[in-house]
């Protein structure tokens, strides 16, 4: 049975033939070397590091319980976190479990299944679900007959919008997958494919234990396109054990060549300290400052030359793929998967260590197999910690946003939505930010803080002006490098 039914879609037109890109950001690796520090990512405000046990089930009751009282219920996005891997790729931080036993997969997908039911009833007359993304891990480790029993299952739960309205996504290990499934999964419901490649190169592959062929991944890619998926996104990684500006030029051909609507380009954050399986890379395989810095610049210069737009962080689209259509008309989001079309939506996340977003809260689920199941034996949901957003939070969570998704923030729409006069209100973070203005990155006026393109790759700079949470703390060495 189809989640609903499927509209085929012609794939898009190459990026350089669509409508004129954005500007490309200003690469400065002087300031970018003198600024880069360690900060948060900002899919959420508060971090999730400020969440804490205080918050627990029955306020995240409390927290569904308001939007039913308040008739403030939006429309919801689903996340669902299949933590299971064959092989360990030795740079992953993701919360996983690297297992062949099957079985352990087919008790999970029970429980999930619970979790999911739960939810539905809890949210029922206000669960129209309009976005929804499958992440690991490797969601494509449960078998195709799994996938279609938890798609029917979710379909009995919620309500889905269209699909051409909807936005339904699952992140995919090319190796672990064939053309066939890649049409099961079209069937099954999901309308756009996220691929992880993070290098060509087959001595980068080897030294973090991730072999996979060109032509296996470009032909999935291809599958994907016959099959009528709307987008196909792939992700890259630089700063890899092995990798030169020469190799890194080399997959960015191979990947401009591809063709596909999105292209994630992350840092590699190596703190072995935190992630055991980073242990097993070498130090002297590690390329250093300089290097990474070459590899950033070569990334944006090669993907801005060929058509696709800086949308931000490290997300690049097509101009006619609706992540740059949402940023131009300020409907951009930015949320636990990244950027989103998605920004009116209440997040609901299922899964071991998921995190939800709803009303003004965020709530994580138990991280552990064990204690995730204990929870759901207890028919109660498995939130393990969240946080109530206080007004200053909310405040500070919409500008943040705003920083990250237009590059822009309308002081006087601040002052409309919030009982704040700005510049009394942040007097301290206005003082700091002029550093950052004597520095090239933001132009501030009386009406406007904007990014300029020389400060778009160090927006985590920008915002961390605004974080009560490092101000109030100090920096802390929790988080990757900002650039």
């Amino acid at each position: 049975m189809k989640l609903f039914d499927v509209i085929p879609v012609t794939s898009a037109s190459p990026a350089s033939t669509a409508a004129p890109a954005l500007p490309a950001v200003d690469f400065d690796a002087e300031l970018i070397a003198r600024l880069s520090r360690s900060g948060p990512r900002y899919t959420s405000y508060p971090t999730a590091d400020r969440f804490t046990e205080s918050f627990a089930y029955h306020d995240f009751l409390r927290a569904v319980a308001d939007l039913r009282t308040r008739a403030s219920a939006k429309p919801l996005s689903l996340y669902l976190h299949i933590p299971f891997c064959d092989t360990v790729c030795y740079y992953c931080a993701c919360n996983k479990i690297v297992t062949k036993n099957r079985e352990k997969a087919a008790t999970y997908l029970g429980y999930l299944k619970r979790e999911v039911e739960m939810q539905g009833r809890l949210f029922a007359g206000m669960n129209e679900v309009e976005q929804l993304h499958f992440g690991g891990g490797t969601p494509t480790y449960l078998s195709d007959a799994q996938m279609g029993e938890l798609m029917d299952h979710l379909r009995r739960c919620f309500r889905f919008a269209p699909d051409d309205a909807g936005e339904y996504s699952i992140e995919i290990d090319p190796r672990t997958v064939s053309e066939m499934r890649v049409h099961s999964l079209r069937r099954q419901g999901f309308n756009r494919l996220s691929l992880g490649v993070q290098d060509f190169d087959a001595d980068v592959q080897k030294a973090v234990n991730r072999i996979q062929p060109e032509a296996e991944t470009v032909a999935i890619i291809d599958a994907a396109r016959a099959a009528g998926f709307r987008s196909v996104s792939i992700d890259l990684i630089y700063g890899l054990p092995k990798q030169t500006p020469e190799t890194m030029r080399a997959t960015l051909d191979k990947v401009v060549r591809a063709d596909p609507d999105r292209i994630a380009v992350y840092h590699y954050a190596h703190m072995p300290h935190l992630f055991k399986p980073q242990r097993r890379i070498l130090d002297g395989d590690m390329p250093d400052s300089d290097t990474k810095l070459a590899m950033l610049q070569l990334c944006i210069e090669t993907l801005t030359a060929a058509g696709y737009v800086y949308i931000g962080m490290d997300h690049f689209a097509k101009p006619d793929d609706d992540l740059a259509v949402a940023q131009l008309q300020g409907r951009l989001h930015r949320n636990f998967q990244g950027y989103s079309t998605h920004a009116d939506t209440d997040l609901v996340s299922c899964g071991v260590s998921a995190i939800s977003a709803v009303g003004a809260t965020y709530s994580q689920n138990l991280k552990t197999l064990d204690a995730y199941y204990d929870a759901l034996d207890r028919n109660e949901l498995p939130v393990a910690r969240g946080v109530r957003l206080s007004m200053d939070d909310a405040l500070r969570r919409t500008l943040i946003q705003k920083l990250m998704c237009q590059f822009e923030l309308s002081i006087a729409a601040i002052e409309q939505a919030f009982p704040v006069v700005f510049a009394k209100y942040f007097e301290p973070e206005m003082a700091r930010l002029a550093q950052l203005e004597r520095d090239g990155l933001v132009t501030v006026t009386p009406d406007w803080i904007t990014v300029t393109m020389k400060g778009r790759l160090l927006i985590r700079n920008v915002c961390m002006v605004f974080d009560r949470y490092l101000a109030r703390h100090g920096e802390q060495p929790r988080h990757s490098r900002t650039v």
